[in-house]
């Protein structure tokens, strides 16, 4: 009689976001993730650059949710415009202001992602990275841009628009990766996956 052998899996597979954007973008490549939301100061230190901070914030993320046979991905994405990070908007005056800050010229979106592989016994392994995008906004008309804040879509966004939802009539240019502005590369975070020997796709995630 053949010896049976007990199925193994691999490590747990976290995301330490509570952004809905960044859900979808992962269930699209599997659904066996946990969602584990991170609470880490955003805010940015002083003269430190955009890339650094998107980056710094991913890595703290990650390691805010870490534990033993877990492998976390902790991103941050920002809307920079004359190398000021435009965060969420405080209210929809604030919305306002910066959607008319955008209209008619083109932006960076930048985006940090950490994949975070913790072994049983807690060694680490850590792979980071960055992505740039470009994107283009349209002339909009003070009409346009009352309407776009009324629909309350720009409320929880970085920048104050989302590509993914009504955003995308007037910010549809973009150069470089869209799921980058969405808020997750995918390009970036498989790079950074298989840096460190997962394929995000393959691995056989451990469900518990």
């Amino acid at each position: 009689m053949g010896r049976e052998t007990a199925a193994v899996s691999g490590p747990q597979l976290i995301l330490a976001s509570a952004s809905p954007r960044r859900f979808e973008i992962l269930s699209r490549l599997t659904a066996s993730y946990r969602v584990i939301v991170a609470d880490v100061d955003e805010s940015p230190h002083n003269d430190e650059r955009p890339v650094d901070y998107v980056r710094r914030l991913a890595e703290a993320k990650a390691r805010t949710v870490a534990g033993p046979a877990t492998v976390v991905i902790g991103a941050d994405t920002s809307v920079v415009v004359d190398d000021e990070i435009l965060r969420k908007p405080t209210d929809r005056d604030d919305a306002r202001e910066m959607l008319q800050r955008l209209r008619a010229r083109s932006h960076d979106v930048i985006s940090g992602v950490a994949v975070l592989a913790t072994a049983a016994d807690s060694t680490e392994r850590i792979a980071v990275g960055h992505e740039v995008s470009e994107v283009h906004v349209d002339d909009l008309s003070e009409a346009r841009i009352e309407w776009y804040v009324a629909t309350g879509e720009p409320d929880d966004k970085a920048g104050s628009y989302g590509l993914q939802g009504s955003g995308g009539l007037f910010a549809d240019r973009v150069t470089g990766s869209v799921s980058n502005v969405i808020g997750l590369p995918l390009g970036l975070l498989d790079s950074l996956m298989t840096e460190l020997g997962f394929d995000v796709v393959a691995t056989e995630w451990a469900t518990s």
